[in-house]
């Protein structure tokens, strides 16, 4: 018979985690996993490529859980280290490019015929995005961070931050606009 330790807050948790007690790091990661997989997806279109991330994102949040202060949400802390952790993979797999002309090829490009705008169909719409117009938009509409904080992460200007973003929501606009078009048979 296997004793199961329930932890009664998650300060609790976070400390016997720090200290390296499986069960508790278990249970952070079954809390938290989910969530976390759904922040890297933003980023990386490729889902199995966001559970590799995911993962090593996981690895420093195990790594750094005695910096953690409970200066705030630790929800938050954690989903900081995933976004970072994308953007890195993204610089890796050199995959963020911030060019005028693939947004002129994009616009071209037929959109996907919808009738229906949930959460899956906007995730394919922003998977169509070039990777840099996505990493900003998603940093930007998504996470709520501010252009500054977009420039820092992604060591680029201010104005980058923000061109890269209106370009990505003029792209996402018109694809909206085409499938409307498309989805009544005018086209």
């Amino acid at each position: 018979m296997q004793i199961i330790h329930f932890f009664k807050n998650e300060k609790q948790l976070i400390k016997k985690s720090a200290s390296g007690n499986r069960e508790a790091q278990q249970r952070l990661y079954d809390t938290y996993a989910s969530k976390m997989l759904g922040v890297c997806r933003r980023y990386v279109k490729d889902v199995q490529f966001a559970e590799d991330v995911m993962i090593n994102g996981f690895v420093k949040v195990f790594k750094n859980l005695g910096s953690f202060r409970h200066e705030g949400s630790f929800e938050g802390w954690i989903r900081r280290i995933m976004v970072r952790e994308s953007i890195s993979y993204l610089r890796k797999q050199q995959f963020v490019v911030y060019d005028g002309e693939i947004y002129e090829e994009m616009a071209h490009k037929r959109a996907v015929t919808a009738t229906e705008i949930d959460a899956e169909h906007i995730q394919s719409l922003i998977d169509t995005l070039p990777d840099g117009y996505r990493t900003v938009f998603v940093l930007y509409a998504v996470e709520g961070y501010k252009h500054q904080e977009i420039a820092e992460l992604l060591g680029v200007s201010e104005s980058t931050s923000k061109s890269q973003l209106f370009k990505a929501r003029k792209l996402l606009q018109e694809q909206l606009r085409k499938q409307n078009i498309i989805g009544y048979g005018t086209e």
